[in-house]
């Protein structure tokens, strides 16, 4: 199959269309739950301020950009289906996505994001921990309910991809007990797995969810799915660049967050696993015992790009990026939609620094 040409331009609107499309349902099915439930699912997903008052004018909702829902949008429309097919399965995935945000703020200890507070700083813990299960729960009702053919289906894609989330969650907890080197170090490979796990299984998910309930074929569902996973790595790759070189007014964290916390990211696994004296430093710098001070920080940013750890991490996501075109491109699809998810992919990954 010819991939079309994209136009990088247009990914805003194709997001917005898409988040145009989903929202009004995505509200609906939030208003199902418990009011105060309702309240922290609405304060996560930048729909209003703590205490339920609605953020004003073009600042509501304008929290992240929607890529899962957008995927499953543009993935049915890819399959033959309509968008109209691919609402539900949107606003389950939306639902799955700010559920595992409430909880891996609380795991990782955030207590900002998208430059306010997390949930659990906002409301508490134990509330913060509620409202994520109630996303959960909801997410799956609202499948399960879908009231077409496809709705069995679709919950099993679902049921697969959040036994995969809690694998990759479990795995990226575990890290952090590791040593940075030795045999029992991470490894840039493992490090890959847990990605594939925790951020390509919600949009291999929402990919292959718009093939499911557009009444796809197996091998097109497998296609888009696939595709999904490879730019899930791509995007944790980014993500992990973000958090070390990320402008806060951008990723809406501190800046060096990442390292202030010791944590494993793709860059500091490459750049630790390289050899040369920058890799030597930067262990030295990393098993000192001292937290990393502003000073101790920005040095370290320095040696993990002195040793490769920045140049390594994007060609890591220019990779999957190339592997996602490449399924694709391997199956029949509507060129129109291939286009616009093709346009959504590297604007997606080369996100701002």
């Amino acid at each position: 199959m010819t991939l079309p040409v994209t136009d990088l331009a247009t990914a805003p609107q194709i997001l917005a269309r898409c988040r145009d499309l989903v929202r009004p349902a995505l509200t609906q099915a939030v208003r199902r739950l418990h009011p105060w439930p309702a309240e922290m699912a609405a304060f996560s997903l930048g729909w209003s301020e703590v205490g339920g008052r609605p953020v004003p004018g073009p600042r509501a909702g304008s929290h992240g950009k929607g890529v899962r829902q957008a995927l499953t949008v543009l993935c049915a429309e890819a399959a033959g289906g309509s968008a109209e097919d691919a609402v539900v399965g949107a606003v389950a995935v939306e639902l799955i996505h700010t559920f595992s945000l409430l909880h891996d703020d609380i795991m990782d200890g955030d207590e900002t994001r998208r430059q306010r507070a997390s949930v659990w700083k906002a409301y508490g813990t134990g509330p913060a921990v509620l409202a994520g299960d109630a996303l959960f729960a909801l997410a799956v009702e609202t499948l399960a309910d879908c009231g077409t053919v496809y709705s069995g289906a679709a919950v099993r894609h679902l049921a697969g991809t959040l036994n995969d989330l809690v694998r990759g969650q479990a795995e990226d907890l575990l890290f952090e007990a590791r040593p940075w080197t030795g045999p029992e170090a991470v490894s840039p490979q493992e490090y890959r797995s847990m990605a594939r796990h925790k951020t390509g299984a919600l949009l291999g998910c929402a990919a292959g969810l718009g093939a499911v309930l557009a009444g796809a074929p197996a091998a097109t569902v497998d296609a888009l799915a696939r595709a999904g996973r490879q730019l899930g790595v791509a995007f944790q790759a980014v993500d992990d660049l973000l958090g070390i070189w990320g402008d806060p007014q951008v990723t809406g964290k501190p800046v060096h967050s990442d390292l202030r916390r010791l944590k494993k990211t793709y860059p500091v696994l490459a750049a630790v696993s390289a050899d040369g004296p920058a890799a030597r430093r930067l262990v030295a710098l990393l098993t000192s015992g001292n937290p990393l001070d502003d000073t101790a920080a920005r040095r370290a940013a320095e040696l993990i790009e002195e040793a490769g750890g920045r140049s390594a991490t994007l060609a890591e996501a220019r990779d999957h990026l190339e592997r996602a075109r490449d399924s694709l491109g391997s199956v029949p699809l509507a060129p129109a939609a291939v286009g616009d998810i093709l346009t959504l992919l590297p604007f997606l990954v080369d996100r701002r620094m």
